[in-house]
């Protein structure tokens, strides 16, 4: 299929890529303008992976309240340049991350961050129930390992599905800030306060 002048210059202003990395996009998809996007995704995912090395000391803290006062969060999201952190995008993500923060009040930021005692005691939850359910013996760790990993998708803040899209992760949703502003961005730190909660 003959990949045309036009069809460049509407698949460039969906995405901001280089004419040629659009052609590329479009030559590669046999001209699905679809594919040709998920392509430039995916290129933009990769591209994000390579800077994660990079110093990321500027950016914002945000702080965000809910419910007339009853959900409180502060978030601090890195970059790499002032010019970046004051950009309206960059903004707009640090926002989204503290609504995210908010509403599905994760507890952790990273897989990592999980102490490992209470992974043995989600693991552990996990095969009881199973046992109660009456699966076999011999599905118990894989059954268990998979709620584990549900687990990890409810309170890690990455795993967590976007509030405003739910096939998207929050991890994904900041390759993309990466891959669309050029830099290094880091979710730093988070903490949320909820009215009436007991501090553990």
């Amino acid at each position: 299929m003959e990949i045309t002048t036009e069809m460049i210059k509407e698949l460039r202003e969906a995405t901001k890529a280089g004419v040629l990395d659009c052609r590329k996009a479009l030559q590669s998809s046999g001209g699905d303008y679809q594919k040709a996007v998920d392509f430039l995704r995916e290129k933009g995912m990769a591209t994000a992976a390579k800077r994660a090395d990079r110093e990321a000391l500027n950016g914002m803290v945000e702080l965000y309240s809910h419910g007339n006062g009853r959900v409180g969060v502060m978030v601090e999201v890195n970059c790499e340049t002032d010019f970046v952190a004051r950009s309206e995008a960059f903004r707009k993500f640090t926002h989204e991350i503290a609504l995210q923060v908010a509403a599905a009040a994760p507890k952790y930021l990273k897989e990592e961050d999980i102490p490992a005692e209470v992974l043995e005691h989600e693991t552990e939850i996990a095969k009881a129930r199973a046992r109660e359910e009456g699966k076999p013996k011999a599905m118990l760790e894989k059954i268990s390992q998979g709620r584990l990993e549900k687990f990890k998708d409810e309170v890690v803040l990455v795993r967590q599905a976007y509030i405003r899209d739910d096939k998207l992760a929050v991890g994904k949703l900041l390759l993309e800030q990466i891959a669309a502003t050029g830099e290094n961005i880091i979710i730093r730190r988070f903490v949320r306060w909820e009215l009436g909660e007991i501090s553990e």
